[in-house]
C-alpha cells in the first residue's frame, strides 16, 4: 500500500555538489578571517597609492603629464575603496549574527551574500596591488606655461637669530609627520612668531615638498571671517566682484570645493581667539586626512586648545648668547668699539631686554650712535627704573618698548608717535595723510614756509629709525601691532589725563559708540567700521581729532553734530558714504569755524559744498581728493582760508569739470581757483584739477604756486591745443604725480632735449615725478619726455589711438650724446598699457627693470616685442599680465629667455 521514492545518484555528481556546498559555507566560515584580511590589504594599497601619487606629484612639478593608466589605477583604486571601507564598517552586525562556532549564520542568506561580496572586494584588492606597480607614472611634456609658485615669497631681513632650531621642528611637522595637521605657534608679543611663519612660508619656495600652494592670511585682534575668506580667495581665484559680494556661508562653500582639490598650508598671523575653519571653509586637517595643514601664530596658549592643534610650539625669548649677538649686530662694532667700557654695559643692556627681539632691536638701534660710556648707563638705570613700576605684561614688554618711545628727542616727536594708534592695527599709513594731521593738530612747527611738511617727513625718518614704525613703501608706513598696543597703553595709563584717547578703529561697529563716553576724550578714532548713522549730538568740549574716514555705510550724520565740539581741530571723512550716493555735510558745519584746522573729505560722492564753510576761516589742510562729483565750490570758500597750508584737488569735480556753475572756483576750467590761490601766504602743498592749458599756462606763471604743486591733473576735453610744453613741468620741482585726460586734439608733448643735455649740467629734470596716467588723448604718439624722470615708479597709459612708441628712438637720435647715457624706467615699479592700437615699441633696447613689480598689457596688438633680454630675466620676480593671444606673438631674444618669461605671465581676458 506504500510506495518508495528512490534517488540514484553516481559518485561524480555527489562530490561536485559536496564542493559546492563547502565552498558557500566557505564564505560563512572564513567571514572573520577575510575581513580581517581585506583591511589589512586595504591599508598596503593606499600605500601603494600614496607612494605613486607622491611620484606623480614630484613629476608634475617637474611639467611632466600623469600617465592615462595610472589615473585610470587611482581611480579604480578610489572605488574599491569606497566600497572596502562600507564592508568592513558593516563587517561588526554580520558577524553578530554567526554561530556554531562561526561556522552557520543565524540568517544563513544574508551571511553568505555578505561573505561572498567580502571574498569578491578582498580578491579585488589584490589584483590592484599586483597592477600598482608602475615603471613611470608620468610623461615628458614641453610645458604651456610654467607653475604658479607654491608660495608668494614674503619680506624678511637678511640674518635672524635663533628661530633655526625651531623652524626645523616646524617643518618636518608640514613634511615629514603625516598625523600633525595643525601646528601653533604661541609666544609673547615681539618675540619673533611672525618671523619665524615667515620664514616658513619662505622655506616652501626653497625646498622640496608636495603642497600645491601656501596661503598667508593675516588676521589680527578684530576677527572677521569674511577678511579671511577674501584673503584665501585671492591665492585660489576667487577675487571676482561677484564673488567678494556672496555672504559667508556662499563663500565657504567655494573655498571647501577649491581646497578639497588641492594639498595646501593655510598660515594664520596674529590669531586672539579661536577661528572656526569650517565656517571659513577649510577642509579640517586631520590624521586621516593629510593633505592639507594649517600654521597659526597666537601670543595665548590657550588658543591653541581651542584651535584644537594637534602640536604646539613655544616660540621663547632668545638665549643670552643669541640675545648678545642680535643686539650687538643693531648696535654696531663702530660704537660698541668707541668706548672700552661700552662693550660690557651693552651686555648688560641686552640682559635687560630679557631676550624679547623686538625689545633687542628697537633698544639696540635707538643705542646705535651713543658713543659715550655715561649715555649707557644712564640708560641702564631708565631701563631698570621704569621696569619695576609696572606689572603683567606692561612689566615683561612695555616699558622696554616705552624706552624707545621716552628716548625721543621731544614732546613734539613723541605726540606725533602716538597719533599713529589711532589708525587701524595692520593699517598702511599715507604720510603725507599723516602730516597732514599733525599739522592739522599743530605738532609742526609754522616758522618756515615750508617747515612744517619737512619737519613732518623728518619726524617719519626718527620713528622709522627707532623702530617704532614700519617703512612699507616710500610713501606708507605702519605701526608693528605690539607697538600700537604699547601707544594704547601709554595713553591710557600713563598719561591718561593728557592724552585720552578712545580707539574702536577697524572693530566691526556698525553703530557708533554712546556719546555719554565721549565727554572726556581728546582723540576719538571710529575710521574703518560700518557705522550707518550718527544720529545723536554729542558733547565733547576737550575733542581735537576725529576719524570717520571708511565707514562706507554712514548714510547719515545728525544735523547739529558738530555744535558742541569747539575744540574740534581735525576731522577725516575719507571714503564716507555709498559710492555714487549724494553724501552731504551735516548742517551745523559752521560751529567748527574757530577751531577747525583740517578737513577731509576725499573719495565721498559729495556734489556741492556749502556756503556755510566759508566760516572755517582757520583751515589748514583741505582734502578734496578723488571727489570726483564735485563740481560745486562756493567762491571765497577757498581763499577765506588765509591760513591754508595744504590743499588736495586732484580729481575734483573730475566727472563733470566743464559743467561747473559760474559761482564755482572750478568754473573756467579751474582759472577761478589759481586767483584764489595766489591769495594765500603760507600754501606749500597742493594738489591741482586744471581744465584748460591756458589755465595750466597761468599756474606756470606763478613761482609761488609752482613750489607748491605736488599733483597736478589736466582734464583738457574742450581744449584746443595740440602741443604742450613739457619743458615747462622741469620747474615744477616737487611734482610727483601727473594726469593728463581726454586731451582729444594734443599730438605732441614738446622738449627740447638738446637745451636740456647740452646747456643743463644735470639731464634729469623731473627728479620728483613718481606717477604719470595719460588716458584718452588719441592723437599723442609718444612720450619720450619720460627719459628725463629717473625715478618714475609708476607709468599708465590707457586709450592712445595714435600712440606708437612709449620713447621715441627717433627723437633720441636727434641727441646722439645721450644715447649711451639714459637708461629709462630704472625705478618703475608699475608699468600698464591699455587700448593702445598702434603701439610698436617700449623702448628700442632691452631694459633691465630692476624695480619692477607689475607689467599689464592689453589691447596692444601691434606690440610684439618687449625691451626684454636674458639679462632681463636675471633674478628677476615681475608679473606680466596680457591676453594670452597677445602672448604667443611675442618675438624673443631666444628660446631660452621666452621660457623665462613664461613663468612671469599671466593670462587676462
Amino acid at each position: 500500500m506504500c510506495s518508495i521514492f528512490q534517488i540514484t545518484c553516481d559518485g561524480a555528481l555527489f562530490n561536485r555538489c559536496l564542493d559546492c556546498f563547502l565552498g558557500e559555507a566557505a564564505y560563512i566560515s572564513k567571514l572573520q578571517d577575510n575581513l580581517d584580511a581585506l583591511e589589512t590589504e586595504l591599508g598596503r594599497l593606499i600605500a601603494a597609492k600614496n607612494d605613486v601619487m607622491m611620484r606623480v606629484v614630484n613629476a608634475e612639478r617637474q611639467q611632466m603629464r600623469r600617465r592615462e593608466g595610472v589615473q585610470q589605477w587611482v581611480s579604480r583604486v578610489d572605488a574599491v575603496k569606497t566600497g572596502a571601507d562600507e564592508l568592513i564598517t558593516d563587517g561588526s552586525e554580520e558577524i553578530g549574527k554567526l554561530c556554531v562556532g562561526g561556522y552557520c549564520s543565524k540568517n544563513c542568506r544574508s551571511s553568505y551574500k555578505f561573505g561572498k561580496q567580502v571574498a569578491k572586494k578582498l580578491q579585488d584588492v589584490k589584483t590592484l596591488i599586483a597592477e600598482g606597480v608602475f615603471e613611470a607614472v608620468a610623461t615628458e611634456v614641453v610645458p604651456e606655461r610654467a607653475p604658479e609658485p607654491v608660495a608668494d615669497k614674503r619680506p624678511i631681513e637678511p640674518t635672524i637669530v635663533g628661530l633655526q632650531s625651531q623652524l626645523e621642528q616646524v617643518w618636518r611637522c608640514l613634511v615629514v609627520e603625516e598625523s600633525v595637521g595643525i601646528i601653533g605657534l604661541y609666544g609673547m608679543g615681539g618675540v619673533g612668531k611672525t618671523t619665524l611663519l615667515t620664514r616658513i612660508n619662505n622655506k616652501f619656495l626653497e625646498s622640496q615638498n608636495n603642497f600645491d600652494c601656501v596661503i598667508w592670511v593675516v588676521v589680527s585682534k578684530d576677527l572677521r571671517l569674511e577678511k579671511i575668506q577674501d584673503d584665501i580667495g585671492k591665492k585660489i581665484g576667487l577675487s571676482d566682484d561677484s564673488w567678494k559680494n556672496k555672504s559667508v556661508e556662499e563663500k565657504a562653500v567655494d573655498i571647501l570645493r577649491r581646497l578639497r582639490e588641492k594639498r595646501f598650508v593655510l598660515l594664520l598671523d596674529d590669531i586672539w581667539e579661536r577661528v572656526d575653519l569650517t565656517e571659513v571653509g577649510i577642509p579640517l586637517p586631520s590624521p586621516q586626512n593629510t593633505t592639507s595643514k594649517v600654521v597659526f601664530t597666537t601670543r595665548f596658549i590657550d588658543v591653541c586648545g581651542s584651535m584644537e592643534s594637534h602640536r604646539k610650539f613655544e616660540v621663547a625669548c632668545l638665549s643670552e648668547e643669541d640675545a648678545w649677538e642680535l643686539f650687538r649686530e643693531k648696535v654696531g662694532q663702530e660704537t660698541l668699539e668707541s668706548d672700552h667700557e661700552i662693550v660690557e654695559l651693552a651686555q648688560t643692556v641686552a640682559k635687560e631686554c630679557g631676550g624679547l627681539p623686538l625689545a633687542l632691536i628697537t633698544i639696540g638701534r635707538a643705542m646705535a650712535y651713543r658713543k659715550k660710556a655715561e649715555q649707557w648707563r644712564r640708560a641702564i638705570e631708565e631701563l631698570r627704573r621704569s621696569a619695576s613700576e609696572f606689572a603683567g605684561l606692561g612689566k615683561e614688554v612695555y616699558p622696554l618698548l616705552k624706552f624707545s618711545y621716552d628716548s625721543l628727542q621731544n614732546d613734539t616727536i613723541r605726540s606725533c608717535f602716538l597719533y599713529c594708534c589711532l589708525y587701524p592695527e595692520d593699517y598702511d599709513i599715507l604720510k603725507w595723510d599723516l602730516i597732514d594731521c599733525w599739522i592739522g593738530e599743530g605738532f609742526l612747527g609754522e616758522s618756515d614756509r615750508f617747515g612744517a611738511e619737512n619737519q613732518g617727513y623728518d619726524i617719519l625718518d626718527t620713528l622709522v629709525r627707532a623702530c617704532l614704525l614700519e617703512e612699507v613703501e616710500d610713501d606708507k608706513v605702519k605701526m608693528h601691532d605690539v607697538i600700537r598696543d604699547m601707544a594704547l597703553w601709554i595713553t591710557g595709563e600713563i598719561e591718561k589725563e593728557k592724552r585720552n584717547f578712545l580707539v574702536c578703529a577697524g572693530a566691526g561697529l556698525n553703530e557708533a559708540p554712546d556719546v555719554k563716553g565721549w565727554e572726556n576724550v581728546r582723540r576719538l578714532s571710529l575710521m574703518q567700521n560700518q557705522i550707518e548713522t550718527l544720529s545723536e549730538v554729542p558733547t565733547c568740549p576737550h575733542l581735537l581729532t576725529l576719524f570717520l574716514d571708511f565707514n562706507e555705510d554712514v548714510e547719515m550724520i545728525a544735523d547739529g553734530f558738530f555744535q558742541f565740539m569747539p575744540s574740534l581741530k581735525v576731522l577725516k571723512m575719507s571714503n564716507c558714504g555709498k559710492s555714487w550716493s549724494n553724501f552731504q555735510l551735516p548742517v551745523g558745519m559752521s560751529e567748527l569755524g574757530s577751531s577747525l584746522e583740517l578737513l577731509d573729505i576725499s573719495h565721498t560722492s559729495i556734489r556741492e559744498l556749502p556756503e556755510e564753510l566759508k566760516k572755517l576761516v582757520n583751515l589748514k589742510c583741505l582734502n578734496l581728493r578723488r571727489t570726483e562729483l564735485l563740481n560745486k565750490i562756493p567762491r571765497q570758500l577757498i581763499s577765506n582760508s588765509s591760513r591754508l597750508r595744504v590743499l588736495r584737488m586732484l580729481g575734483t569735480g573730475w566727472f563733470n569739470f566743464h559743467g561747473a556753475p559760474e559761482d564755482s572756483v572750478l568754473f573756467g576750467g579751474g582759472e577761478v581757483l589759481i586767483q584764489e590761490l595766489l591769495g594765500l601766504k603760507y600754501l606749500e602743498v597742493l594738489e591741482l584739477t586744471l581744465g584748460s592749458y591756458h589755465a595750466l599756462q597761468i599756474l606756470l606763471s606763478s613761482n609761488k604756486l609752482k613750489s607748491c604743486i605736488r599733483s597736478l591733473l589736466l582734464h583738457l576735453a574742450r581744449d584746443t591745443t595740440s602741443v604742450i610744453d613739457a619743458t615747462a613741468f622741469a620747474d615744477l620741482n616737487h611734482l610727483n604725480e601727473l594726469w593728463i585726460d581726454r586731451a582729444k586734439e594734443l599730438e605732441l608733448l614738446k622738449i627740447d632735449y638738446t637745451e636740456i643735455v647740452r646747456k643743463r649740467r644735470e639731464p634729469f629734470v623731473f627728479r620728483s615725478l613718481h606717477c604719470v596716467t595719460i588716458h584718452i588723448c588719441q592723437k599723442l604718439k609718444d612720450t619720450t619726455f619720460l627719459v628725463f624722470a629717473p625715478n618714475l615708479k609708476s607709468l599708465s597709459l590707457f586709450h592712445c589711438g595714435a600712440m606708437e612708441e612709449i620713447i621715441s628712438v627717433g627723437k633720441f637720435a636727434e641727441v646722439p650724446e645721450m644715447m649711451g647715457h639714459i637708461s629709462p624706467f630704472e625705478n618703475l615699479r608699475l608699468l600698464r598699457l591699455s587700448h593702445l592700437p598702434n603701439l610698436k615699441s617700449i623702448y628700442w633696447k632691452p631694459l633691465p627693470f630692476t624695480h619692477l613689480k607689475e607689467m599689464v598689457v592689453r589691447g596692444c596688438d601691434q606690440l610684439e616685442k618687449l625691451p626684454l633680454d636674458s639679462n632681463s630675466a636675471k633674478e628677476r620676480k615681475f608679473v606680466i599680465r596680457g591676453e594670452e593671444d597677445w602672448w604667443n606673438r611675442l618675438q624673443w631674444e631666444d628660446e631660452a629667455t621666452q621660457i623665462a618669461f613664461r613663468s612671469c605671465f599671466q593670462p587676462r581676458s
